[in-house]
């Protein structure tokens, strides 16, 4: 091997005989930064004007070019030559170029590499094109080449979900040529062999762009792309970037490869710059922010959690366990009785069989490493412990003076607790420093947000392992303080307050759930409340018809659970029905209250559900309950079905205009009365003075 040659501060060229390998080292990613699209751009034409035979582009560290920088996205032209530039270079190179493939192929890096003439993979490598995540569509040729490779079926599922697919899966579609067994340094051999046999069997220069096989299949097949978008039309609801990828697909089978790629420009210019994007953006840095404390070292010690304890058995407390064992943490899960325990592990059991991801050898595993006990002294040796029993303060508190007795020194106690004082859980314990609040959502092992909550003494170890933990077990952690409801429950509280106050005034469950739908949200207050049932809580003995809940139960409306709540539920397909037996029974306590109904607009209904979460927000952000506008944001996408689409209330907010939102919080005082239309000074000082409540942090 010749001494490498620097071609820019993230590349270099090297030799090994007749083979030049373009060699990319930009920690910790590869990400496509201007200096890598320079260096990649001459380095192919470096190689090739100093007679190499072949070319290799290969990477350095844990990955291949694992897809664009994303800082540079929105700033403007690009430094140095644009990434189409280096994709012709490849492509028109005349010589071989192979790209060699470790750990992620993604986005850009994909798209670089479908502009190699053939391309090698170790098996542990994975492909994708996950820019529809990002609002985006694949722009630099990726939504024309990909379908050319492993066909347009195969296309539009990658690029409508951002799926990552495996070697095996891209051999078998045709994406890759070849598999190697290994680490890199065994890529490395079997690329600069594969450009050998390139070079003496004179293998030609295939150029993804021109094969044209597979997209003929789908050429003129319109009912394919019927049929898709069908199937994907309740997951993608609201969504622009699935349906714009999928018509660069179409343009791929219909089209030539340069009108195709004029379509895929003309889209993915419409994306970049409008809101969408922007959110999801938005989105993607703020859920990266939320893992920065403030005053929590990076050097701040972990506790070492190797076993984890759970107590409660019910839904909250079996999907909490799977989070340990699916990432090989051993969990002693501890009931009240045999029964409840036996009941409770025969959910985990179904969860784990119903889920297509795992296997019945890896359902045998992860069930292995969950004890089941009656007995709360077998948590004795574990290093975290979580509670998850009823939001009842007197219960949790015994429960932690329990704990405070059976749990070995510097274990972590954390409670599920969904708006209670974690400060009160603490003080009942002799080490306050050690209990924190981790809110998992429910169904715990499906939902991305865990709420953690910082206590007033609340060490900083405890508090750096809870969000360490929570990054491990595949959560989106953001740390917040105590206060009643936290962020989500305290703001969601301001909405259902809203919410209860308009169907009085004359709008319908079915107008403000409806509201809320077209907005973005998977279901509006009225469905939610019928969905986890109107009688969690309500005692029979003890209603007085004073709320519409207790009249609706009264009235043997349960929600979906008998069918009959808010609205009437189909037997088979649950399907929800308006119902005016309960149109007339709010109307009916609504002159019972003295309340005049009257038309409610959609424009109306829309300000009062929101503007409220927005006014509590910033009431959050001057109190310091959260650190900052973008955390309370990751807590609404991730935990309450915000459409990641728009951001988040304060970045949706902010899109609105926050002097337009406090003239109307200020309008809404006025007509409806104070409490919690009171305008924080918070969100009229930053009206006043063009601040964010995205980037504000206190």
């Amino acid at each position: 091997m010749s001494e490498p040659i620097t071609v820019s501060e993230s590349v270099r060229l090297e030799r090994e005989g007749d083979i030049s390998l373009v060699v990319v080292a930009n920690p910790p990613v590869n990400a496509l930064s201007w200096h890598v699209r320079q260096g990649l751009f001459d380095g192919i034409t470096r190689a090739t004007n100093d007679g190499a035979k072949a070319i290799v582009v290969i990477c350095d560290g844990r990955t291949f070019i694992a897809g664009a920088d994303i800082s540079e996205f929105g700033g403007g032209a690009p430094h140095a030559v644009g990434l189409q530039e280096v994709q012709t270079a490849m492509e028109d190179a005349s010589v071989p170029v192979i790209a060699a493939i470790h750990g992620t192929a993604l986005g850009g890096g994909l798209e670089v590499a479908l502009c190699a003439h053939y391309r090698v993979a170790v098996t542990s490598a994975k492909f994708g094109l996950p820019e529809v995540n990002l609002g985006l569509l694949p722009g630099a040729g990726g939504t024309q080449r990909l379908p050319r490779l492993v066909g347009v079926p195969k296309a539009l599922e990658m690029m409508t979900t951002g799926r990552h697919i495996s070697s095996v899966e891209a051999l078998d579609g045709g994406l890759i040529d070849d598999v190697v067994d290994g680490d890199p340094a065994a890529l490395r051999d079997a690329a600069i062999a594969f450009a050998n046999r390139a070079v003496t069997e004179d293998l030609p220069l295939l150029r993804v762009r021109d094969r044209d096989e597979k997209v003929a299949q789908a050429r003129g097949d319109d009912q394919l792309f019927v049929d898709f978008r069908r199937g994907i039309a309740r997951k993608t609801r609201g969504f622009l970037a699935p349906e714009y990828n999928i018509q660069c697909i179409e343009a791929a089978a219909n089209l030539p490869f340069d009108a195709g790629l004029k379509v895929e420009g003309k889209l993915f210019m419409e994306l970049m710059t409008g809101p969408q994007s922007a959110a999801q953006r938005y989105a993607f840095f703020a859920e990266r922010a939320a893992n920065k404390i403030p005053g929590i070292a990076k050097d701040t010690s972990l506790i070492d959690v190797r076993k984890v304890g759970v107590l409660g058995a019910g839904t909250m407390g079996g999907g909490i366990a799977m989070n340990f064992v699916n990432v090989g943490i051993p969990v002693t899960i501890v009931e009240r009785d045999a029964a409840a325990l036996d009941m409770g592990l025969s959910v985990v059991r179904k969860n784990y069989e119903r889920s297509r991801s795992t296997t019945a050898e890896q359902v045998e595993q992860r069930m292995a490493l969950i004890t089941g006990s009656i007995d709360k002294s077998d948590f004795a040796d574990c290093d975290m412990v979580i509670e998850a029993v009823f939001e009842d303060m007197a219960l949790k508190q015994s429960i932690f003076r329990e704990l405070d007795e059976i749990c070995k020194p510097g274990a972590l106690l954390a409670s599920n607790t969904s708006a209670l004082d974690v400060n009160e859980i603490a003080a009942v314990t002799s080490r306050p420093e050690s209990v924190i609040g981790m809110h998992f959502f429910s169904p715990a092992n499906v939902m991305k947000l865990l709420e953690n909550v910082r206590g007033a003494k609340s060490s900083d170890s405890v508090v750096a392992t809870t969000m360490a933990i929570g990054k491990k077990i595949g959560k989106v952690s953001v740390m917040v303080g105590v206060c009643p409801g936290f962020v989500g429950n305290r703001m969601l509280f301001m909405r259902g307050a809203e919410a209860e106050r308009m169907i009085l005034e004359g709008a319908t469950p079915a107008q403000v759930d409806n509201v809320l739908y077209e907005f973005g949200f998977p279901m509006g207050p009225f469905s939610m409340s019928d969905l986890a049932g109107l009688d969690i809580g309500w005692k029979e003995q003890a209603s007085s018809s004073s709320t519409i809940r207790e009249v609706l139960c009264e009235n043997g409306r349960r929600g979906q659970k008998n069918g009959r709540g808010y609205y009437t539920y189909d037997s088979d397909t649950r399907a929800a029905t308006p119902d005016p037996e309960v149109e007339q029974l709010i109307k009916d306590f609504a002159v019972g209250q003295g309340i005049e109904q009257r038309d409610v607009t959609d424009q109306e209904v829309l300000e009062r559900l929101l503007y409220p979460m927005v006014n509590e927000g910033a009431k959050i952000l001057e109190e310091k309950i959260a650190i900052r506008g973008s955390d309370i944001d990751v807590v609404w996408v991730n935990g309450y079905g915000w459409p990641v689409y728009r951001g988040g209330p304060m970045h949706w907010a902010d899109s609105i205009g926050l002097a337009e939102i406090v003239g109307k919080i200020e309008g809404y005082s006025a007509s409806l009365g104070g409490g919690h239309w009171e305008l924080s000074p918070l969100l009229q000082s930053l009206a006043g003075s063009g601040g964010q409540l995205q980037t504000y942090s206190g």
